[in-house]
C-alpha cells in the first residue's frame, strides 16, 4: 500500500473581505483520483473550496489559498510514495490585502498581483528516487509542447494534459480526453468518464 497524496480544486487569492481570484476548476479530476486510489492506497487529498462529497476512508486537508495548499503539500511530501497535482492553483495573487471592502469609485481600478509559489516546482527540488510525482497541465494551446516542457523543468515522472478550450471536456465537464506523457513515451487516451480516466492514471503506480 502507497501512500497517495492528491491535491484538487481551486484556490481562492482575497482581494478584500469580499472579493477574491480564482479559477473555474470543481475539483471532480482529483475527487475522483481519490475515490480510485483509496481501494488500494493510504489517500491524503488537500482540497481547494469545491462541493463535492469526499470519498470514505480518505483523509482531508481543507486549503483555501495557494500558500496554504503549498504549506500543506511541503508538510505532507516527505511521507508520500506518489503525489498527484490536479490543483488548479493561482499562478497570482494580491501584492496587497484590504482589511475593509473596497469601495466602487468613477475612476478604473487597478490591482497589483504577485506570483505564488509554484508548487510542483518547489517541492520537486527534494523529490526521493522512490517517489513518483504525476502532474496535470490545462492547455488552450500547444498542448505537447508545453506540457512536455512543464514535464522537464518540473522533473515530473508524468504529466496529464488536457485541452480546457473544449467545451465538452473543460473544467466542470464529468468528462475527460487527456494525454499522458513521460520522458520516454505518449499515451493518448481516448474521451471518458474522469473515474475512468483516474483508473488509467493509477495504473502508473
Amino acid at each position: 500500500m502507497k501512500r497517495v497524496i492528491i491535491t484538487a480544486g481551486p484556490t481562492q487569492e482575497a482581494i478584500d473581505p469580499v472579493r477574491f481570484i480564482t479559477n473555474h476548476s470543481t475539483g471532480k479530476m482529483g475527487y475522483s483520483l481519490a475515490e480510485v486510489a483509496k481501494e488500494k492506497h493510504e489517500v491524503v487529498l488537500i482540497s481547494g473550496p469545491v462541493n463535492l462529497k469526499v470519498p470514505t476512508g480518505v483523509e482531508l486537508i481543507k486549503v483555501t489559498t495557494a500558500d496554504e495548499m503549498f504549506q500543506a503539500v511541503s508538510d505532507e511530501i516527505n511521507t508520500a510514495d506518489v503525489l498527484i497535482m490536479t490543483a488548479a492553483v493561482a499562478d497570482y495573487k494580491p501584492a496587497n490585502y484590504s482589511l475593509q471592502k473596497m469601495k466602487k469609485s468613477d475612476g478604473e481600478l487597478s490591482i497589483k498581483l504577485e506570483r505564488t509559489k509554484d508548487i510542483l516546482l518547489e517541492v520537486s527540488k527534494s523529490k526521493k528516487d522512490n517517489q513518483i510525482f504525476i502532474g496535470f497541465a490545462a492547455e488552450s494551446e500547444n498542448l505537447f509542447e508545453n506540457a512536455k516542457g512543464k514535464l522537464i523543468r518540473k522533473k515530473l515522472d508524468y504529466i496529464v494534459a488536457n485541452d480546457i478550450s473544449r467545451s465538452d471536456i473543460g473544467f466542470g465537464s464529468s468528462e475527460n480526453q487527456v494525454t499522458i506523457i513521460s520522458n520516454d513515451a505518449t499515451q493518448q487516451l481516448p474521451k471518458m468518464s474522469k473515474i475512468r480516466v483516474a483508473q488509467e492514471i493509477c495504473k502508473l503506480f
